[in-house]
């Protein structure tokens, strides 16, 4: 029982001292481990675990000699330089970037237009067919379409742009009524 009560008038002890040194260096040691950091809150840490450290060693602390304001102050720069060291043997933090890589896109819708395209293609009359494969498909200019189908240039021109007008109606009717709407 006798233990009991001197180790804890051996804490309140510690603790008394602990908040003596806070009182008297605090903001000193404070100003110090700011200038070493640039971070207040940084700071703050350091200041919290150099007195956790003088807690943990209050016997140490009491029965040296020296100035205690030294000690403190070594210990909190030693902890600044280790933080330092630490984060300098780890790999640099990589900010994961807002925007997110772009996924694969499905190619299905791809497919379905594709085959839309087709079907509406198929649609069109002979004549109006030929003009956009040879035009569109095949890449020829309009004279070298009107010599391949023996048509005059003229006339390429007037298909092409039935062909392409006709289109875009059959195209506009398909997705009206994909979608349930009216055309």
């Amino acid at each position: 029982m006798a233990r009991l009560f001197a180790r804890d008038r051996a804490t309140s002890r510690d603790e008394a001292l602990v908040r003596s040194l806070y009182e008297e260096h605090g903001r000193a040691l404070l100003a110090y481990a700011t200038r070493l950091t640039g971070d207040r809150a940084a700071a703050e840490d350091v200041v919290q675990e150099t007195l956790v450290r003088a807690w943990r060693h209050a016997d140490k602390l009491l029965s040296r000699e020296g100035s205690v304001r030294a000690w403190l102050f070594t210990v909190a720069r030693n902890l600044v330089v280790d933080k330092i060291r630490a984060k300098a043997a780890r790999p640099a933090e990589v900010a994961e970037s807002p925007v997110s890589t772009a996924v694969a896109g499905d190619h299905a819708q791809r497919v379905v237009d594709s085959m839309s395209v087709l079907a509406a293609i198929e649609g069109l009359s002979e004549d109006h067919r030929k003009v956009l494969v040879e035009i569109y498909f095949r890449d020829r200019s309009v004279a070298e379409t009107a010599q391949e189908l023996g048509i005059a240039p003229g006339t390429v021109k007037s298909r092409s742009h039935y062909a392409l007008q006709a289109l875009r109606t059959a195209m506009t009717g398909r997705r009206a009524k994909l979608e349930g709407t009216p055309a």
